[in-house]
């Protein structure tokens, strides 16, 4: 979630076929990017997707990550697998392909597909930030429940689910039966993450977290103190699993650093917090 712009005019089309960033707005399929350069950062770029913080990306070093909620993914990550594992992800929604590209960098030998829907976005985003090439980083375009529902079971060890239509997850991919497909993707003890934008009153964070609980053996939440007392609106991360999850001591203490440091509720606490919500479904 993010601060909204109004769009401005597109770039011509004769310069988004340049290679490389460009500053500028350009038409998608879906609507309308906007390119802008990090003043703090020479190699920095932000993109918006109608009107929307989406992503940053920094050419020079794709371990960084600007937003905090891409960081909390990955300190999950990197504590149920050590770098250099090989490792088998599925992003649903790509944008700048941000995490993609970490996960790349951080685990060699892993082998990364990214579904998103906007195939024209997909094209910019491989020519502006020259992403990896198959079969280190695949781009499928695709809506992310069709595309899920046809992969095969048992064949991906990492799902993250971080699509947004303006500041909300589509309904299609919130639900008990697609939570389910997900699951199904999963090996034994894969892992299932979800970014859940959500307001203050965390009415959407209790169902999906209830949702994921009836899924999944375990579970946690990681988010800021202020996001989980319900001052402020902004991303909660919701994970599921059927082996444990942060159990041990390192996932906290990582999550504490940073710029705006996290709490991780183990999966009683989730439970908790989701108990009087009811499971998503698709009726």
């Amino acid at each position: 979630m993010g601060r909204q712009r109004a769009p401005k005019n597109p770039v011509p089309e004769a310069v988004v076929t340049l290679k490389g960033p460009v500053a500028g707005t350009f038409v998608t399929d879906t609507g309308q990017a906007e390119l802008i350069p990090d003043g703090d950062n020479p190699n920095g770029w932000l993109l918006m997707l109608n009107g929307v913080q989406s992503s940053h990306v920094d050419l020079a070093d794709p371990l960084r990550l600007d937003f905090e909620y891409m960081r909390w993914i990955m300190a999950l990550v990197q504590d149920r697998w050590a770098p250099g594992e090989k490792l088998r992800s599925l992003s649903l929604g790509g944008a700048a392909c941000s995490m993609p590209r970490y996960l790349v960098a951080a685990y060699p030998n892993s082998r990364n597909v990214v579904v998103e829907i906007d195939g024209k976005l997909a094209n910019y985003v491989r020519d502006w930030f020259d992403l990896p090439r198959a079969p280190l980083l695949k781009i499928r375009v695709g809506e992310a429940r069709e595309v899920t529902e046809t992969l095969t079971e048992a064949s991906r060890d990492l799902i993250i689910r971080d699509v947004f239509a303006g500041s909300k997850t589509p309904h299609a991919l919130t639900t008990a039966e697609f939570t389910q497909a997900a699951r199904k993707v999963l090996v034994p003890g894969g892992v299932y993450v979800v970014n859940c934008g959500d307001t203050p009153a965390l009415l959407t964070a209790r169902r999906e977290a209830a949702t994921i609980a009836a899924a999944f053996k375990h579970t946690v939440i990681i988010a800021d103190p202020p996001m989980l007392k319900g001052r402020r609106s902004g991303n909660v991360i919701i994970a599921g699993s059927d082996a444990p999850l942060g159990d041990g001591s390192g996932l906290p203490r990582n999550l504490l650093g940073g710029a705006m440091p996290a709490q991780l509720w183990d999966d009683a606490k989730v439970r908790q917090f989701g108990r009087s919500a009811v499971v998503l479904t698709d009726a």
